[in-house]
């Protein structure tokens, strides 16, 4: 670390930052350091499929953070894992490769007023750097270094369920991925031969680590934005402050400093260097040097209602994985040929449907698991079950991300503000009618399910409301918090190419810069926000 001057400083090596350190290392006549507070992705379980569940909970690849008590939640706390470790979210989410719909990024555009957001000019991003498993066709890339592949499992129980779902009216899809995602099946997923494929594997090794113009630190954490207000008034971000376990370093960037920290970290940082709502700064004693209300705001989030069916006649992991027998032929199968339920990602089958006939689009999401627990690091349930997690794609609850303290090591307090709309209250009910509907139909009447959660004796849309805030928790997809948009909204934090407003050298390439989420699951479309973003970056110098 003694040489701390850099062209372009990256703060965070997760799923923006490894490809951005990717792209932009190619002109070896640029300098970029890639700032990381986790540690080296060198921990068995971040690359073994199923993992995610020693992953999350885990301060060696997770933040650790929970919720403030929620009252749509009936006022319970969530854990809301994040990745800390080179890959960041990448190292311990579902694997799931979701673009999302058409309409997602066609709203995109009309927010920010910039069509180069709209589905047909992103999707070139989305295969620039995709080695689909089918090889290249008008929908999807090959050859890239985001391996997406086939899962290697099938179960009885989700084989069921998607034929009593087709019977329930949802058509079958074999790709999720072509624009509209109506439809079920088996999802596809970010691995390669029956490991996790992460964004350090795909864009830091081998190729950034081969590149003298690339510098990597881990376990540094970065405390503060350094700001300079010129005599004119106006501000440049210069670079950072970074502790490094022993003393606290100062970074220097003569281009651009590059949150990629997060939708909680990135917010964070602006907040803790001055940047964000300046009520909330004055009052925690930091100088106001950006008054930027929509710092932290806009939260938003895919929140999961986890119904569970105790199922009859049919093998699901919860015995499966009870005995020692069971684990070990888990294990063996894995060990021989990378398949079976230690190749899962967490959700195996997906569905996309309408939560009632008025919906003018798919705006809901199930992730089918064949087995059941109370919370994803809980013990599986001792009973065979199924659990058919739906979600709202598109809600109206928006949340926030505050800074508590002046102390960068403090965690964030994070609301989510569930289900604080009556639009997402009935879309919860209508969506676990949908559940039910699906789960009456003759493909699974063999395996005689029973509702255990949340219960058949609900039935008014304000128990079943209710109900959805005993059993739901997240499904790890916050964005929002420093969304762009156009020069009118007061709320945008970045501009259409993700540049903070009014602060030379300062971009943020998160989650955090959707102005809304997506329908379906966040990590690859954050990729091509990126890829989009090394572009931009490089062509300006």
């Amino acid at each position: 670390m003694s040489d701390t001057t850099f062209d372009y400083v990256i703060v965070g090596a997760g799923t923006a930052g490894c490809l951005l350190a990717n792209r932009l290392t190619r002109d070896a006549s640029v300098r970029v350091l890639l700032i990381e507070a986790g540690r080296r992705d060198d921990y068995h379980w971040i690359h073994i499929p199923v993992g995610y569940l020693y992953c999350i909970g885990n301060a060696r690849t997770d933040w650790l953070y929970y919720t403030e008590p929620d009252a749509g939640l009936n006022g319970r706390k969530l854990r809301y894992p994040r990745g800390k470790t080179l890959g960041g979210c990448s190292s311990i989410n579902g694997m799931i490769y979701m673009r999302g719909q058409a309409r997602d990024y066609d709203g995109w555009a009309q927010v920010t007023g910039d069509a180069g957001w709209r589905w047909d000019n992103v999707l070139p991003y989305f295969k620039r750097h995709e080695d689909y498993y089918k090889g290249a066709d008008a929908m999807h890339g090959a050859g890239g270094e985001w391996r997406v592949e086939r899962q290697r499992l099938r179960w009885d129980i989700l084989d069921a369920f998607a034929a009593a779902a087709q019977e329930a009216g949802i058509p079958h899809s074999e790709d999720f991925n072509r624009g509209n995602n109506e439809g079920v099946g088996y999802f596809q997923v970010n691995q390669k031969d029956g490991w996790r494929w992460n964004t350090a594997k795909a864009f830091l090794r081998p190729t950034c680590y081969g590149r003298p113009n690339f510098e990597m630190w881990t376990s540094a954490h970065v405390a503060k934005l350094v700001i300079d207000v010129q005599a004119d008034g106006s501000k440049r971000c210069t670079g950072l402050q970074a502790w490094t376990g022993q003393e606290m370093t100062t970074v220097t960037a003569t281009r651009e400093v590059i949150l990629c920290a997060g939708s909680i970290g990135s917010p964070q940082l602006l907040q803790l260097s001055g940047i964000g709502p300046g009520a909330l700064l004055q009052e925690l004693g930091i100088p106001v040097v950006h008054d930027l209300p929509g710092v932290g705001e806009n939260l938003q989030d895919h929140l999961q209602i986890r119904a569970v069916y105790k199922v009859d006649g049919v093998a699901t992991l919860n015995t499966l994985a009870y005995s020692w027998w069971g684990k070990m032929k888990i294990g063996l199968e894995y060990a021989l040929k990378r398949s079976g339920p230690m190749s899962m990602a967490p959700s195996q089958l997906g569905a996309f449907t309408r939560s009632s006939a008025e919906q003018p689009w798919p705006n809901i999401e199930y992730h089918v698991q064949p087995l059941s627990l109370d919370a994803f690091g809980e013990p599986l349930h001792a009973f065979n079950a199924f659990t058919a997690s739906v979600c709202n794609l598109n809600p109206t609850s928006r949340g926030w991300v505050r800074i508590r303290t002046p102390n960068f090591a403090d965690a964030p307090a994070i609301a989510p503000n569930y289900l604080s709309t009556e639009e997402d209250r009935k879309v919860a009910a209508d969506s676990l009618r949908v559940t039910r509907r699906i789960a009456a139909q003759p493909a699974l009447a063999k395996y005689k399910p029973v509702e255990w959660k949340p219960g058949p004796q609900y039935e008014s849309d304000e128990d079943l409301a209710r109900l959805a805030g005993d059993i739901a928790t997240t499904i790890f997809h916050p964005v929002g918090t420093t969304k762009m948009g156009s020069d009118d909204d007061p709320m945008a934090v970045l501009d259409s190419q993700l540049r903070v407003r009014d602060i030379a050298g300062l971009r943020v390439v998160d989650g955090g810069a959707m102005p809304t989420i997506t329908s379906g699951n966040t990590n690859s479309p954050i990729l091509m926000m990126a890829e989009k973003a090394a572009e931009w970056i490089a062509r300006t110098g």
